[in-house]
């Protein structure tokens, strides 16, 4: 498939978003429960924002996607069938639970806990149906997998614990040990996760043939025209046009920026006393990391291989 940026960048900082919310809810409930020192309350408060600027930057992105965005509303017309229009209706659901929970603690809310679960369950949601898109589409095997879902849940919540992990070097430094060591292990159950379905997709086999396609079962059937020589929609929506030897090199690029360097750099800033150095070195865990899942995310979608791909992409 060819990658759009703008879906590489919704899925990407929503992800962000939704972790990072998950982590402000299970600290509070840490704190509420005595695990922890209640830290103060800007750290939700900052926390908060940040989740709600990273997931509206998402929906912003989404936009982009659209050839006439003035038509965007109709997108949850669907919504009885589509996992795409039930996105479209979890995506705002979660935004507007991460506003309030934020509003909850700026006036001391004794219900900020509350509207903060109501927001985790509306980032479980939300992670279902963005997974969901791609893993239902059956002829696309490379996607067609329950690994789809764990990937986007692990990678969405691990880089949204790197970012509550820096956030707590700033705000609440007594929680960075303990956030630090759950964002590595989010970050390395991803790393597995995503692994085990670079492994699985390399030894898929396609299941359509230019015999299967044309109904000519010749073992010798050669291809030897797409029938035209202009460019067309077939190869600018589903072939992204890279070389093997392009794709990997992101793939190897991502699966060191999006989980060996962030743990590496989290293990560091975790251990320092020096706030100034520990927050920077965090900081850059996460700005490595997002990188890294851009790039994994941009893999995600080149790795699929569609199956009109064995007419329109091997023919020069």
């Amino acid at each position: 498939m060819n990658p759009a940026f703008s879906v590489v960048f919704l899925t990407t900082l929503s992800g962000a978003a939704q972790g990072l919310l998950i982590a402000l809810v299970g600290v509070e409930s840490a704190a509420q429960l005595g695990f922890v020192a209640p830290p103060t309350a800007a750290f939700y408060l900052v926390g908060a924002a940040v989740s709600v600027m990273l997931g509206g930057l998402g929906l912003i992105a989404s936009f982009f996607h659209l050839g006439h965005p003035e038509r965007a509303w109709r997108a949850i017309a669907m919504w009885r069938t589509s996992w795409l229009s039930r996105e479209c209706l979890c995506l705002p659901a979660f935004l507007a639970c991460a506003f309030f929970y934020g509003v909850a603690h700026w006036f001391a809310s004794p219900w900020s806990l509350v509207l903060g679960w109501l927001g985790v369950l509306a980032s479980a949601t939300l992670f279902v149906c963005t997974a969901m898109i791609y893993a239902c589409l059956r002829f696309l095997q490379e996607w067609a997998t329950p690994l789809t879902l764990v990937n986007f849940v692990l990678l969405g919540c691990a880089s949204g614990f790197t970012l509550a992990t820096a956030l707590s070097a700033w705000c609440a430094p007594a929680l960075t040990a303990g956030l630090a060591v759950c964002a590595c292990v989010l970050t390395l159950a991803g790393c597995a996760s995503r692994s085990a379905s670079l492994v699985r997709n390399a030894r898929l086999r396609p299941k359509s043939t230019v015999q299967s396609a044309t109904g000519i079962r010749s073992p010798k059937l050669v291809q030897v025209s797409r029938g035209f020589t202009a460019g067309a929609f077939n190869l600018r929506e589903f072939f992204h046009g890279k070389s093997a030897g392009t794709l990997r090199g992101i793939k190897w690029g991502f699966l060191v920026t999006a989980f060996l360097v962030p743990v590496v750099l989290m293990a560091l800033g975790a251990r320092l006393d020096s706030i100034g150095v520990s927050l920077g070195l965090l900081a850059a865990a996460c700005l490595v990391q997002y990188a890294g899942l851009v790039a994994e995310r941009w893999f995600f979608f080149a790795e699929a291989k569609h199956p009109q791909n064995l007419y329109y992409a091997r023919v020069g």
